[in-house]
């Protein structure tokens, strides 16, 4: 008697449990489809691109002067005096330490600006997406972009839904 109640307390509490599994409401999104269609993110990336260029650019000019220096020493090294040589490698040297400076120091800096660029994008996206997922109800909203969904119904994809509380055909 105790084996049947018990299986039909087991039964009762895996019934529960397959309705309440069955119940939620699951949807998904591919994030990185969403930002590609958003008309600001060509515009951020454009702004990244082009303060990106700036710094090339400067590298660009230094690094001319870089070789041309490295050419004129190499040119002119024999008749060089060793105090001559000395001052002119340090120069060198100094333009190199300076040009690798500026490299380092322009990586930061466009890696901050990507940031500042994107962060409006992607906090919009957000909103539309919770917004879009409270307003039809659902429990859950995976991300197929980040390799987090391996199976999703085409009815459930949010993506169309996000885009038309966007804007965005």
């Amino acid at each position: 008697m105790k084996k049947v109640v018990l299986f039909l307390a087991f039964g009762l509490l895996l019934g529960n449990v397959v309705s309440a599994q069955t119940a939620l409401k699951l949807g998904w999104i591919n994030s990185a489809e969403l930002l590609q269609a958003m008309p600001e993110k060509a515009k951020a990336d454009s702004d990244v691109a082009k303060y990106a260029r700036s710094f090339q650019d400067q590298i660009d000019i230094m690094m001319k002067d870089y070789q041309t220096k490295g050419q004129d020493y190499q040119a002119k090294e024999k008749t060089m005096t060793d105090a001559m040589k000395e001052v002119r490698m340090k120069e060198i040297q100094d333009l190199q330490n300076r040009i690798q400076s500026i490299q380092e120091s322009a990586q930061e800096k466009l890696q901050t600006k990507k940031q500042d660029a994107y962060s409006p994008i992607l906090d919009k996206a957000d909103k539309a997406i919770k917004f879009v997922a409270k307003e039809k109800s659902y429990d859950y909203i995976f991300d197929q972009s980040q390799g987090m969904l391996l199976f999703g119904k085409e009815g459930d994809n949010i993506l169309p839904l996000v885009k038309a509380h966007l804007g965005i055909k």
